[in-house]
């Protein structure tokens, strides 16, 4: 990934640099948007799942510690973007890869500083996110959950995350329909992913660092009947992702030393989307099992399992 970022920054900027106006370099930046945002967006779709297998809280002092993995499922409208409308104004094309896409899917993009040909993608059909999480019951029906990844390093790319969760019952503060033989409860999470890798530039004495942070917000309506050992549940709700991309260091462009981070970052707007969620839970004494689906524009699926004492 780091090399496709690197070939792709060198091809834009080097093409611009010398005749460069704030429009232009705004251009650039787009441009780079349109080639890493699909990436982000996923990341933050498959962050925003596994935060619930029921819509009842736990009681007060009632626990839980889930495993979940969530499998993102690379559309493949995320695969591609049209060079055109990513740039009007400086860069004109077809359709090329993302970083999600073929890795032989990179095109010639036109400007009016020269032609270039932007990288291929990564080629991934999937991208799982492991996530360990825990949740502990309140007063009130509410329940709180934290999730939480240290900072871990392979292979140059070192990231971890944090997040934070509430489920709350609202069928308490409804007269008479605190009785029908359903859960219904509301709930929202957050979580921060930080993500940096060193770009691999032999031409530099100094290797540059691209940084990443994303965050992740989703809100949802939750319904869920328990029969027996086993829940079914769905959930309704909206998905947010902001990104924003930055790469630091020095660079000689086009004969010019320039200080990469002012070229390159990029604050993604807000990826919003509406979710649907279908699943179930299967508890088998303390041991509670986990599986459903998201409807999206990133659909994932989640599998999980943990220990849960209600």
């Amino acid at each position: 990934m780091k090399n496709l970022i690197l070939t792709l920054i060198i091809a834009i900027f080097s093409n611009i640099f010398l005749f460069a106006q704030d429009k232009e370099l705004k251009d650039g930046k787009s441009l780079l948007e349109a080639y890493i945002s699909p990436l982000s967006n996923g990341l933050g779709t498959a962050l925003n799942n596994g935060w619930y297998n029921t819509a009842k809280p736990h009681h007060l002092g009632g626990f839980d510690v889930t495993f979940t993995a969530n499998i993102l499922l690379v559309p493949t409208e995320a695969k591609t973007f049209n060079i055109l409308e990513a740039n009007t104004n400086t860069f004109s094309g077809g359709n090329s890869a993302t970083i999600l896409g073929n890795s032989n899917g990179g095109k010639n993009a036109n400007s009016s500083y020269g032609n270039f040909d932007l990288p291929g993608g990564l080629d991934l059909p999937i991208i799982p996110m492991p996530i360990l999480q825990a949740g502990v019951g309140l007063i009130k029906n509410t329940e709180i959950n934290v999730r939480f990844l240290p900072e871990m390093e392979l292979k140059g790319l070192s990231t971890g995350f944090f997040g934070v969760g509430i489920k709350h019952d609202i069928l308490q503060w409804l007269p008479i329909v605190d009785k029908i033989p359903v859960d219904i409860s509301v709930q929202a999470g957050y979580t921060k992913l930080s993500a940096a890798f060193e770009i691999e530039d032999p031409s530099n004495t100094i290797s540059p660092k691209a940084n990443m942070d994303l965050s992740a917000t989703t809100i949802n309506f939750l319904i869920s009947k328990k029969i027996l050992m086993f829940t079914p549940y769905i959930g309704v709700g909206y998905s947010s992702t902001k990104t924003i991309f930055n790469i630091d260091g020095n660079y000689v462009i086009a004969g010019y030393p320039i200080d990469a981070k002012d070229l390159t970052k990029v604050e993604f707007e807000s990826n919003n989307t509406l979710r649907a969620n279908l699943g179930f839970r299967l508890q088998m004494a303390i041991l509670a099992l986990q599986a459903n689906y998201t409807f999206s524009k990133y659909p994932v699926a989640t599998i999980g399992a943990g220990i849960s004492i209600r």
